[in-house]
Order: C-alpha cells, then sequence, then structure tokens
C-alpha cells in the first residue's frame, strides 16, 4: 500500500462516520482541500456521492457502520482505510474534536501515511456471523450475571447471605434460601435466571457445533482450560495464524503486554495496554485461572504462573494470571501453525533431561 498520494496522483477523503449522518472531507494529491460536506449515512445516500468519483483513498474511523460502508464503497473501486482510533491520539485525544475536523484529519493522515491510522482488518462475512454467536452469548452471561448480584445484594439487605454456586446452577441451588419476604420479590428474577441459563446452554451447543467447522480448534483444546468457546474464538478473531511471524507477537496484539512509557532514563512499566479484542483477553483470562486453580492439572503453564505469584508482592496473583494468558496465547497460536501434539510438560522435560 503506497503513502504520499502525490505520487499517485489519487485523491484522498476522510469520512467520519455518524449514526445518522457523516462528514466528510476531501484532499487533492498535494494536500489540499478540494471539497467537503455530510452525507446520510444510508447505502444509496453514499452510492450517490462517491460512485461516480474517480478511485480514491477513503479513511474512516472503525464503529458500528465501518464494516458495511467498506464493503459499499470498495464495490465502486475505491480503497477504504479503516482506522483504529483508540491508537490515533490526534484524533481521540485532541480537545478540538468536532466531526468536521476528524474527517479532515483522517483525510491527512491516510494522504501521508496509512500506518499511521493502525489500520484494521475486518474478518470474512461468515467468520462474522459466527462471531455474532459468540457475542449474543456473552450478552446473555452479562445478564444472567447481573441479576444474580442483584439478588445476592437485594438478600444481604435482610441479614442473609446465599452461598457461592455457579450461573448455571444458581436459580435452583438458592431457591429454598430466600427468606420469606422477599420470595415473591425475588422469584421472578431467579426465574428469568434460569430461562437465561437453558438459553446459554442453547448457545452452548451451537458453538460445539460451530467449532467443527474451523478444525483448526481442536489443535488449541489440546490444552487444559481452553473448551470449545476460548478456541473458536481465538480463531475467529486471529482468523489467519499466517498474519503474525513470530508465536510472541499475538501477546501485544491481543493487549496482553505492559505499555511502555520510556523518556530518557526512565523505563516505567504500566498495566496491560489491553489492545485487540477484549472478549478474546476476558476468555484467555479465565482459561489462566482455570490453570492455576485447584483444578488444573500440572503444566508449564501452571508452573510458570506460579512462580511468579510466589514471589510475592501487591497483585503478584493479578500478574501471574496475566503472565499466563499471554503465555497461553503464543501457545496456542504455535499448536495452530505447527500442527504438533500439545505436551504440557514439554520444557520441564528439557530442563531434566538437561539435567540428567
Amino acid at each position: 500500500m503506497k503513502n504520499f498520494n502525490s505520487e499517485t496522483g489519487k485523491k484522498t477523503v476522510g469520512l467520519d462516520l455518524g449514526d445518522r449522518w457523516s462528514h466528510w472531507c476531501e484532499l487533492d494529491s498535494e494536500g489540499g482541500v478540494l471539497e467537503r460536506g455530510r452525507v446520510q449515512t444510508e447505502a444509496k445516500a453514499l452510492q450517490k456521492l462517491f460512485e461516480g468519483r474517480s478511485s480514491a483513498r477513503i479513511a474512516m474511523e472503525n464503529g458500528t457502520h465501518s464494516r458495511w460502508v467498506k464493503r459499499v464503497l470498495e464495490a465502486y473501486g475505491h480503497e477504504v482505510v479503516v482506522a483504529n482510533t483508540r491508537k490515533v491520539r490526534l484524533i481521540y485525544g485532541d480537545g478540538r474534536k468536532t466531526d468536521r475536523l476528524d474527517a479532515e484529519k483522517l483525510a491527512r493522515l491516510a494522504r501521508v501515511d496509512v500506518s499511521l491510522l493502525s489500520p484494521i482488518r475486518y474478518r470474512q462475512e461468515q467468520a462474522h456471523a459466527d462471531w455474532a454467536v459468540l457475542k449474543a452469548r456473552d450478552g446473555l452471561v452479562k445478564a444472567r450475571t447481573q441479576l444474580i448480584n442483584q439478588v445476592r445484594g437485594m438478600v444481604k439487605t435482610f441479614g442473609a447471605r446465599l452461598p457461592a454456586h455457579s450461573g448455571a446452577s444458581f436459580a435452583r441451588k438458592v431457591g429454598g434460601m430466600i427468606p420469606e419476604r422477599l420470595k415473591g420479590a425475588l422469584a421472578p428474577l431467579l426465574q428469568v435466571v434460569e430461562d437465561l441459563t437453558v438459553k446459554i446452554g442453547a448457545y452452548d451447543r451451537t458453538v460445539e457445533e460451530l467449532s467443527q467447522h474451523y478444525p483448526e480448534t481442536r489443535a488449541l483444546r489440546q490444552v487444559s482450560g481452553v473448551g470449545p468457546l476460548t478456541s473458536l474464538a481465538y480463531v475467529l478473531v486471529v482468523e489467519d495464524a499466517r498474519r503474525f511471524r513470530r508465536s510472541r507477537q499475538v501477546g501485544p496484539y491481543l493487549g496482553l503486554v505492559p505499555r511502555l512509557d520510556q523518556s530518557g532514563a526512565q523505563d516505567k512499566q504500566l498495566r496491560i495496554s489491553k489492545a485487540g479484542n477484549d472478549f478474546l483477553r476476558r476468555l484467555l483470562v479465565s482459561s489462566a485461572h482455570y490453570i492455576l486453580g485447584p483444578f488444573g492439572p500440572d503444566s508449564d503453564l501452571r508452573r510458570y504462573g506460579g512462580k511468579i505469584a510466589s514471589g510475592g508482592g501487591k497483585n503478584a496473583k493479578k500478574r501471574a494470571v496475566v503472565a499466563v494468558a499471554r503465555k497461553l496465547s503464543v501457545v496456542l497460536h504455535h499448536l495452530w501453525v505447527s500442527g504438533e501434539v500439545y505436551d504440557p510438560l514439554y520444557n520441564q522435560k528439557r530442563l531434566t533431561s538437561f539435567c540428567a
């Protein structure tokens, strides 16, 4: 992808997408503003505006409408770049932020160097539809958790406590423990929790079926703590394992490495960047909790996290979980690329053999 459109003679357009109206700004090959305006965020309006124009580079921010707008504009021969706005401080961090100015900034950045926009690559349509299943399930899980917390909180106001139970068994296990004066108020909530559990179970079966269409998931599920949901999410997010030259690049891609603040002699290590897909990051952290928990079998990952946790200090256990999640993301990519049989104690066996 070439930069500096003055060399190619191609015009550059910045398109700031809004829910109903979008602002746009067109620059010539030298960076001068040719035209600007606003257009309805609808396929017909965008078609009318862009179908008759000569091929241009169009930059827009990632958002609700960016996927289908990209598809519409590419159909008319335009080069479309979708910016990861979180990484473009000139846009999200500017005190003078308006749709009109954002459109011009997008155009200027795209004209000079596309990499400044940290372009996003969208997954294919079928993969996106399958991803919607995972997100829909996650929405139900969040709703169930919120209702469970509400029930627990209301019971506490009457001087009682409900024992710990999994979300799947909560409604069945605590029904008889609700204080008599609260049963009328909480019985409907418990019924909704039970209904959500049934629907989540249906989604779980769908996820299991979907994973059969992605044979890569079988290699990933060799790791204890990685089930159909996490393995499918990993494959759908990464999509093409070859996009990473080294497996270690996956950790930063998923935001599991510390942010850096380096200036002169100072080199601070901050919290993890949380870049990339937050849903997959949560799933990997959940898998790390299992690996380090009481039911996690002995493995290199468990021993690695155990050493970090045993180091003591503030938040040692939290750091161990994040470190294991990061290491897990690397292991999963390696298994995907290599197709190897997973040996949970591979490193330990090598060390024992070397010391023998």
